[in-house]
């Protein structure tokens, strides 16, 4: 598969992933909500995953296998986008620390479960039958659509990375000292701002916000507490 088929497998998967991700916090919350980090209809964490799981698991046959390639495949990229994105942006974007049998709270056994089960799909129906439709274009009308959705994707891409740098800003100038009281400043604070901002907030009501300096001063601060008490316990066991 050459770039431009991958790019578009890409769109594609990220646009229904998109879907699958508001059309499931509607049955959870009962409201429309456009989920997802950029401005257009499209999460590309699942385009990265289908993509990923399409060149690793192409000539797989076995269903089983298959499942536990991609599952494999899609857990290493959720931890690794979680952990990346919280080092860029002090966010925590999603948290399944009260799921079962999670792991640090950036991938879950549930979620794992329906990445292979989703790779099951991708690999034996979605990608062939997509690559099969594409083939079907003319090369003319193929690059036109290849070059107009790749503008209008990255220049998304730039101008929602600028917005969520705005959560890193925010961030750093609120004075609190738990991370918990940092969330709530962030929320309010970025309600205030222009629509992007405020749509972010609505596509990500759980973030968290984790400010590592403040996190140094209060663990300072309960070291400093633990040594008074030990002195207090020394002086009193004295007399």
């Amino acid at each position: 598969m050459d770039f431009k088929v991958l790019f578009l497998l890409f769109i594609i998967y990220s646009i229904l992933g998109w879907a699958i991700e508001v059309v499931d916090c509607y049955i959870l919350n009962n409201k429309w909500v456009n989920r997802g980090f950029l401005i257009g209809p499209y999460c590309p964490i699942y385009g990265c995953g289908a993509v990923l799981m399409s060149l690793l698991v192409s000539n797989e046959h076995d269903i089983i296998s298959t499942f536990l390639k991609c599952m494999a495949i899609c857990s290493i990229l959720e931890y690794s986008t979680s952990y990346i994105m919280e080092k860029m942006f002090h966010t925590r974007w999603w948290d399944y620390s009260k799921n079962k049998f999670n792991i640090n709270g950036r991938i879950c056994l549930q979620t794992m479960v329906l990445f292979g089960l989703g790779g099951i799909v991708v690999i034996h129906l979605g990608t062939p039958a997509f690559i099969f439709d594409l083939n079907l274009l003319n090369p003319v009308a193929f690059n036109i659509l290849f070059y107009l959705i790749f503008i209008l994707f990255f220049a998304d891409v730039i101008v929602s990375y600028n917005i969520i740098r705005g959560f890193k800003k925010v961030t750093n100038n609120i004075k609190e000292d738990s991370t918990e009281e940092i969330t709530l400043m962030v929320k309010k604070t970025l309600k205030d701002k222009n629509y992007f901002y405020k749509r972010l907030i609505i596509s990500f009501p759980n973030f968290q916000s984790i400010v590592k300096k403040y996190d140094k001063k209060l663990e300072c601060q309960k070291k400093k507490i633990k040594k008074d008490k030990e002195k207090l316990k020394k002086m009193m066991n004295s007399r």
